[in-house]
């Protein structure tokens, strides 16, 4: 079983001291799910599905998890990056 990449929707809010701080993620279904906590952030690799980002360990519904911001290599445009998390694939 390999893992993906899945790209999701993310409401976040900036802090007065440059960090993201994502709120909410919407899956790739629809489904909207509440971030209780950013327990940690940090530069990090993808190392089931590949890519390198920021790594935000969240806390949804009691669960930990891991949700990486993919930052755009080019720093021109209004394109800054991407969020995904990392699935398991079932074949």
């Amino acid at each position: 079983m390999d893992d993906r990449k899945v790209y999701v929707d993310v409401i976040a809010a900036f802090a007065n001291d440059g960090r993201i701080l994502p709120l909410s993620l919407t899956w790739e279904d629809g489904r909207e799910f509440k971030i209780d906590q950013v327990v940690d952030i940090r530069p990090a690799a993808a190392m089931k599905a590949g890519g390198q980002g920021d790594r935000y360990t969240i806390r949804v519904q009691g669960r930990d998890k891991y949700l990486f911001f993919e930052r755009n290599a080019s720093i021109a445009g209004n394109n800054i990056g991407r969020w995904f998390v990392e699935q398991r694939n079932s074949n």
